[in-house]
């Protein structure tokens, strides 16, 4: 397991990752990409907690993932299952997994006041945090192929994933109000979302 770590976390968060795993008997799996989400906990049938991450993700994000993960197996056992997934318990047993991690040996200096920010109040994912995603984005193996919605000028025409093709309007506090060409339905995209440019 620690040679298999080694591929997907940064160096120095191998071995507190291993005991945590250990410690909490997670059988994680690392799975192809998906589009909906970076990482998800399940207490299966037999009692066993398996987590599954993506493989496509950075070392950085791979590691906020885990334990974001393990966060919800951690809250479930301490506090039962009738809480919120996302729920002030999650939080902080989020908060008290990740302070071992916000460290310089882990994180790249100009991540770190952007983590820590991050870890005051941590949201349900890392992607809606678009400060801290777009931050992340930046350590990516892979080209950037796509804008992000903040990026396009008002009134252009973008495309989803999923082939859905919308026009961006305005600014609403934080997320921008884009009209589905389709069925002139608003909807709300946050700044970091990624899309394609079509016009």
């Amino acid at each position: 397991m620690n040679n298999t770590l080694q591929k997907y976390l940064p160096e120095l968060a191998v071995a507190p990752c291993f005991e945590l795993i250990k410690t909490h008997g997670v059988h994680l799996k690392i799975v192809n990409h998906r589009v909906t989400r970076h990482g998800d906990y399940r207490r299966l049938p037999n009692g066993l907690h398996q987590i599954t991450v993506n493989a496509s993700l950075n070392k950085y994000r791979f590691l906020i993932t885990l334990v974001h993960e393990i966060a919800h197996l951690v809250a479930f056992e301490t506090y039962g299952r009738r809480i919120k997934p996302h729920g002030l318990e999650w939080k902080h047993t989020f908060q008290h997994l990740m302070v071992p991690f916000i460290r310089p040996e882990v994180f790249p200096s100009q991540l770190l006041p952007i983590i820590a920010n991050h870890f005051k109040n941590p949201k349900a994912s890392s992607s809606t945090d678009a400060r801290l995603s777009i931050a992340l984005k930046a350590f990516d193996v892979e080209e950037r192929q796509h804008s992000y919605v903040y990026e396009l000028p008002q009134g252009s025409i973008f495309r989803l994933y999923n082939g859905r093709l919308f026009k961006k309007g305005n600014k609403k506090v934080k997320r921008y109000e884009c009209v589905e060409l389709s069925t002139g339905r608003l909807y709300l995209f946050q700044p970091n979302a990624e899309v394609e440019l079509v016009n």
